[in-house]
């Protein structure tokens, strides 16, 4: 038996455009090998997640006329294998159908139903409660959905009902270490049950959402003996030997990637899929000579082609001239419509404007902040101009603490780097220079600074930012308790101020930018907390 993984990215809504993505790979399989099994992500049709598109009363119809067009379209000697929702009068199934002959054949709903972290499928599905297995070229295919190979009965029950490999369909989102995890995993149910697992996961970006492939299959001793690529569609092949117990041949292989360069794909097919599949002919960033923006800017560039982006440089008085000279030779470096347009005429004008209000007022942050908003004013309007969308630059560790200006650094559209801690903005860099240097030295190992006063530098108002991330993670990823974090070793302080930072900041962070997610509690769908509360942590 032939199996095809059909690692494909899907485009949430654009239900008629998944399937006919769904006929073509079946096609390609189909011109390879004439009887395969072809496999698809986890709720192929919609895309992944659908979120409350699958309240709609009349996705029913949609799906249901899609499946019948799968039926007449697909080559017939095909076992395609393709997820949905399906509606019954129990209520909504997340479901996987196995189409052969012009028909479907069996249909599997999905057991186990995750509601953690960016999941809530509870909030829309009912859990199936039965196996499915499916007798192809003389063996039992069992099936399963995404979260059922986490718990162990879904698995068992396939096995039970005489399964002899299980096929996973999967919208998996990447973050830091997920593909060890998943390897590890399928290792530990391939042994358990002595059987091969063919997990096939989603490929791409959905908002904050990015799905990086790396399908794989285990043989019963839980190694792994072909995968596929990670962060692009991909066909990827495997044969199933042997009679009573089958094995997979060792195949097609792709180490996965080391953690630095995964999440630089990840940025990127981030960006990438968020501009295109929302319809912008590019994008407009703020180039500030700092290491934010210059990651930005690549990140960028590789994704959309320099000729898609552009880069504007807005100083004032308190910009360096170095600031001013990096800038401008990242943007040459990288290829990238640059132009200078000072905020100081505008600054002063709104100055103006407002001296009746700030008279007889010392000068405070609002002076500083005032400068952020006169560049996002600048940058919506190239915007709306141009059509273009506005990246902001802002990293996790600034996010987490408020270290930015409302309407002002934060006014855009999408933050590659939203979920990057700034150590890791560091690591990004040298990565990108290891390939072709593109950002300036300087940039790398000058002290961080916002330049929103004279000799200003973050750490002014910031614990240094190896300590500063230490804390966030302990904090917003680990959950751990101030008093936790003390106990690691760190200044009582330091904690104290950064966690005071975090809780009091959830009303800046509830009006940012969407950005990509690379661990597993970022800012946004895994973490939502009140922004009115009296809580502090012990």
């Amino acid at each position: 038996m032939k199996i095809c993984m059909g690692q494909m990215n899907t485009f949430v809504g654009d239900l008629t455009g998944n399937c006919d993505r769904v006929i073509a790979t079946c096609e390609k399989a189909h011109a390879e090998a004439a009887d395969c099994v072809v496999v698809f992500p986890e709720l192929t049709l919609t895309g992944y997640p659908p979120e409350d598109l699958l309240l709609r009363p009349s996705l029913a119809d949609q799906v249901a006329r899609l499946l019948q067009r799968l039926c007449h379209e697909l080559p017939p000697s095909l076992w395609v294998i393709v997820g949905y929702p399906r509606h019954s009068e129990q209520g909504l199934y997340n479901s996987a159908g196995v189409i052969h002959n012009g028909r479907i054949v069996a249909e599997y709903h999905k057991q186990s139903l995750p509601n953690y972290q960016v999941f809530d499928e509870v909030r829309y599905f009912v859990p199936g409660d039965e196996p499915c297995v499916v007798t192809i070229d003389g063996c039992q295919v069992g099936i399963t959905i995404c979260e059922d190979i986490w718990a162990p009965e879904p698995a068992a029950r396939a096995r039970a009902a005489g399964a002899q490999i299980l096929v996973n369909l999967n919208a998996s989102p990447f973050h830091r270490g997920k593909r060890q995890e998943r390897e590890r995993l399928l290792a530990r149910r391939a042994r358990d049950h002595d059987l091969p697992v063919v997990y096939v996961n989603q490929v791409g970006g959905q908002d904050e959402l990015v799905f990086d492939g790396g399908s794989f299959a285990v043989n019963p001793d839980g190694k792994v003996a072909v995968s596929a690529p990670e962060f692009e569609e991909a066909l990827c092949w495997l044969d199933c030997r042997g009679d009573s117990e089958l094995t997979i041949a060792p195949g097609e292989y792709t180490k996965p990637q080391p953690d630095v360069a995964a999440v630089w794909q990840a940025l990127v097919m981030g960006v990438r899929d968020y501009v295109n599949k929302n319809g912008f002919p590019g994008v407009v960033l703020g180039l500030s000579g700092g290491i934010d923006s210059a990651v930005t800017l690549a990140v960028a560039v590789d994704a959309l082609g320099p000729e898609r982006v552009n880069a504007v440089m807005m100083p004032f008085r308190y910009t360096a001239s170095m600031s001013i000279e990096d800038a401008e030779a990242e943007a040459e470096t990288l290829g990238v419509d640059y132009r200078s347009i000072s905020i100081e005429p505008i600054y002063q004008s709104f100055m103006a404007a407002l001296a009746g209000e700030f008279a007889g007022l010392p000068p405070n942050i609002t002076e500083e902040n005032l400068q952020a908003r006169c560049r996002g004013v600048l940058l919506m309007s190239i915007s709306n101009k141009k059509n273009l969308l506005v990246l902001t630059t802002g990293n996790k560790s600034e996010l987490a603490v408020g270290y930015s200006t409302l309407y002002g650094d934060m006014a855009g559209g999408f933050d590659a780097l939203k979920d990057c801690p700034k150590m890791l903005v560091y690591a990004l860099a040298n990565y990108r220079n290891s390939i072709e240097r593109c950002i300036p030295e300087r940039v790398i190992t000058r002290p961080p600074s916002a330049e929103l006063a004279p000799d200003q530098k973050d750490e002014d108002s910031l614990p240094p930012y190896d300590v500063l991330d230490a804390i966030i993670e302990h904090y917003v990823e680990q959950d751990l308790s101030a008093a936790d974090i003390v106990a690691l070793g760190f200044s009582a302080d330091d904690v104290a101020r950064v966690v005071r930072l975090v809780d009091l900041n959830e009303y800046k962070r509830r009006q940012a930018p969407v950005g990509v997610r690379i661990t597993q509690r970022a800012f946004g769908r895994d973490r939502r907390y009140p922004i009115t509360w009296a809580w502090r942590s012990p």
